[in-house]
């Protein structure tokens, strides 16, 4: 199956806006291109086996275990609490800013993950050539210039190139970009980047629809 084959496949799951392939060339710095819709995000890497794609984004800096964060994050949530005009003593708030502290590491997790760890042995030595294609992964993830939460869900597709990775393995690449404080455009290529980078495909696709929870 050839690029133009791959290009259909993602333009039949986004009518509105058809995205060019990205081919191999000279001129091209980091082979990645984001196409932006209103309401999705479609990334489409072609992959050079001589050249290695570099679109790395730095994790964020570790101050330590996770649970030595929630004393210090558990007081600044009471101090918004405070500027909001509650009173964090009060009964029905009184254990909210740990909760909320604890809430927040969650949606956060992804910063302690990484990919290498996640994909273990799920990586097969594989004589495949017919796409390979996992719809409608779930996605939630935090927005990182107001910090309230998007949702949606996640189609990718690669052409394998003598590797395959487990199937279940792709939502778990979600998962780790997804658990950070995100832009669409930015989970869009990371999610490509890693399934590139982990087994070399000849292509990869990658789809995000979503929406922010507030109306």
């Amino acid at each position: 199956m050839n690029g133009k084959m791959m290009e259909e496949c993602i333009a039949t799951r986004n009518s509105v806006n058809t995205p060019k392939a990205v081919t191999d060339s000279d001129d091209i710095e980091e082979k990645c291109l984001a196409l932006n819709t209103k309401k999705s995000e479609t990334l489409f890497v072609s992959n050079n086996p001589q050249r290695k794609i570099s679109c790395n984004i730095p994790r964020a800096l570790q101050t330590g275990p996770r649970h030595n964060r929630v004393p210090e994050m558990t007081s600044a949530f009471q101090n918004l609490l405070s500027s909001l005009g509650e009173d964090p003593q009060r009964q029905g708030l009184w254990k909210t800013p740990e909760r909320a502290a604890k809430a927040m590491l969650y949606f956060t997790k992804g910063y302690e993950e990484r990919i290498e760890d996640i994909l273990n042995d799920a990586i097969f030595d594989e004589d495949h050539d017919e796409m390979v294609i996992v719809k409608d992964i779930e996605m939630f993830s935090m927005c990182e210039h107001h910090l309230i939460p998007f949702i949606g869900k996640v189609s990718i597709g690669y052409l394998p190139n003598k590797r395959v990775l487990g199937l279940s393995k792709m939502a778990r690449i979600v998962e780790v970009y997804s658990r950070r404080l995100q832009v669409q455009e930015r989970l869009t290529k990371q999610i490509a980047v890693a399934l590139t980078q982990a087994i070399e495909p000849a292509g990869v696709g990658v789809v995000i629809e979503a929406t922010y929870a507030l109306h």
